[in-house]
């Protein structure tokens, strides 16, 4: 990844529709912060674009929650990983990114290794104006696979990221690579 821009930007303002105080926004909340963000152009203009590696601008999330705007060059991914406890969403500003994942819930420690079944993989096409809410554990991997065409998303997640397992992944089986801490991206 490119080193991070080092402005904040603000992003839409939010007021919490449900949930008590101290519970922080559902993934339907934070999912409708990343669309209202994504369709904000004034912020999306906002994030230098390098042509080798992501980047990225941390934004104010709406709660108390974690969020970002992403910039994937062409060809770029995440690779497959989790946000363990927090509860998610993005939406894709410009461009179109593709999103795989797991549709069960893996055990959270205690494991190297996982063979899947072979019914559990997700495929979906996230184009410019559209995005997804997702729930703990979610193991993902999400890619430009344009050959052209920066895309652009916002990430929100709550609470803020505690960690982020990384996993490889071969045919069926899924191993745990490492574990990423704050310090490690911010």
């Amino acid at each position: 990844m490119s080193a991070p821009a080092s402005a904040s930007a603000s992003a839409p303002s939010y007021a919490p529709e449900s949930g008590s105080a101290g519970e922080g926004p559902t993934a339907a909340e934070l999912l409708d912060f990343a669309l209202r963000t994504a369709a904000d152009a004034a912020i999306v203009d906002s994030l230098p674009l390098d042509p080798e590696g992501r980047t990225w601008i941390r934004l104010d999330g709406p709660g108390g929650s974690e969020a970002w705007l992403i910039g994937w060059p062409p060809g770029t991914g995440t690779g497959w990983h989790d946000h363990a406890e927090s509860r998610g969403a993005f939406a894709t500003a410009r461009g179109r990114l593709t999103e795989h994942s797991l549709a069960v819930r893996l055990p959270s420690e205690g494991w190297k290794s996982l063979e899947l079944a072979p019914d559990v993989d997700r495929h979906r096409t996230l184009d410019a104006g559209s995005g997804r809410a997702f729930r703990e554990h979610h193991v993902h991997e999400v890619l430009n696979g344009s050959p052209a065409e920066h895309a652009i998303s916002v990430h929100a997640y709550y609470p803020p990221l505690p960690l982020i397992r990384r996993y490889s992944r071969s045919g069926p089986v899924l191993s745990l690579e490492h574990v990423e801490r704050p310090a490690d991206w911010q």
